[in-house]
């Protein structure tokens, strides 16, 4: 047993949803880990700046570089994130000291009028933070006017509501976590067509490698949500892609073999590359499974998904 001389600091963003995630992982530190802990809300560059589509205010560390300075300046000693949101690199003191059992990562439709994408008229709006969400959207339905939709879920929910929107997407996770349920918006279906984020659905813990705490911390970790995402987050590494490209990509571990689908493409979904690889993997080897992720990568690569990628980056800048 680790002995603790002072509470721990949490690094949190300030929406519902996040301080749900913090309160969610001090609750576990002190029920699994004997670690007490105070929150601290801490302001990213994605929460400042909302009246501009994520894509065109830079993808990598949007919601985590302000947590990561705090981290290494010691004001705190864990940032919880969502894992979506973090980048596949991290610097050199930093790294994941535990990420947690996936909710639900499927992506969901949510309208006050329309019980399901198909059911939308033409030209509907549908409102998504996403390139990955509005390509998929668009391969389906490329007559729909996917628009960006920035801030916390309450407040999309607020702009559904008010008519802004004919339709929203937000992740199934967050729903559940904030019991968002058909009281509060008359239709919620899951689009099971679509390939989530990597990481969608589980909670990363960032800490510095040379704390105390690091390894105590690591049993809150989720192993086969841990080999899953560990191929994910490979496959989007060696695409050299970020948090606000429209990539897919989806690990599953099934009777012993690990499932990965992906997908990219441009945002307006006119152009796609799609592919799935599943391999035996008999033990919780990441190393393994981060491989599979690279091969699967490779093969898109050879595909030329480096070139769609740099012309869908190109589209959302336009």
């Amino acid at each position: 047993m680790i002995e603790q001389t002072r509470e721990l600091v949490i690094g949190s963003r300030g929406s519902v949803l996040a301080l749900w995630q913090a309160e969610h992982i001090k609750s576990r530190l002190k029920a699994e880990c004997a670690l007490e802990s105070c929150i601290q809300i801490v302001k990213t560059r994605g929460d400042k700046i909302l009246d501009v589509p994520l894509a065109k205010i830079g993808g990598k560390g949007l919601f985590t570089k302000e947590l990561e300075e705090m981290l290494l300046s010691g004001d705190i000693d864990i940032a919880v994130h969502s894992l979506k949101d973090v980048p596949v690199e991290f610097l050199p003191k930093l790294s994941l000291a535990a990420i947690t059992e996936r909710e639900n990562p499927s992506d969901c439709f949510l309208s006050v009028k329309y019980p399901t994408l198909s059911a939308l008229p033409q030209g509907a709006k549908v409102g998504t933070t996403s390139l990955r969400r509005s390509m998929q959207i668009k391969k389906m339905r490329p007559d729909l006017d996917t628009l960006s939709l920035r801030g916390n879920v309450q407040t999309r929910l607020e702009k559904l509501k008010s008519g802004i929107f004919d339709a929203i997407i937000l992740a199934q996770a967050g729903i559940n976590r904030l019991q968002i349920n058909t009281k509060n918006v008359p239709y919620i279906v899951p689009l099971e067509f679509m390939i989530p984020a990597m990481g969608q659905g589980a909670l990363g813990i960032e800490m510095c490698k040379d704390s105390p705490y690091f390894s105590h911390i690591a049993k809150l970790s989720h192993i086969e949500t841990a080999l899953c995402v560990s191929a994910e987050r490979a496959f989007v590494r060696t695409l050299n892609g970020g948090c606000q490209v429209p990539i897919g990509v989806y690990a599953q571990y099934i009777d012993n073999t690990l499932c990965i689908q992906a997908i990219v493409g441009l945002p307006d979904g006119s152009e796609v590359i799609e592919e799935n690889l599943q391999d035996s993997l008999n033990e919780f080897d990441i190393t393994m499974s981060e491989k599979l992720g690279i091969k699967l990568a490779q093969s898109f690569i050879d595909k030329g998904a480096r070139e769609l990628l740099a012309r869908a980056e190109k589209m959302a800048f336009m």
